[in-house]
């Protein structure tokens, strides 16, 4: 299993268009094959910025979600609304703690 990471950057004004995006798709992103955590967080001194964290099976799960016809729908209604360009990391959890 590994963790990807999604950092986004929004217009002030175009936030609210981003999370009704995200809450309709959130449980279908949850579901996809391989999609086995999906958490929205965002930061406490710019609210402008929210990070995804999703966790995946493996990367070809998570290969088949980024050519999927849902991320593509998804991703259309996002980048759209990106002040900055979005950075992402695919990291190896090592340990977590409960």
């Amino acid at each position: 299993m590994f963790v990807r990471i999604v950092k986004m950057s929004f217009d002030s004004s175009k936030i609210d268009i981003f999370l009704e995006n995200f809450n309709k798709n959130k449980e279908k992103i949850r579901n996809f094959d391989g999609c086995r955590l999906l958490e929205l967080y965002r930061d406490k001194k710019e609210p402008t910025i929210f990070f995804t964290y999703s966790y995946w099976e493996s990367e070809a799960h998570l290969d088949s979600y980024r050519k999927s016809e849902l991320f593509k729908s998804v991703w259309a209604k996002t980048k759209i609304l990106f002040k900055d360009k979005p950075l992402a990391w695919s990291v190896d959890k090592l340990e977590s703690l409960p």
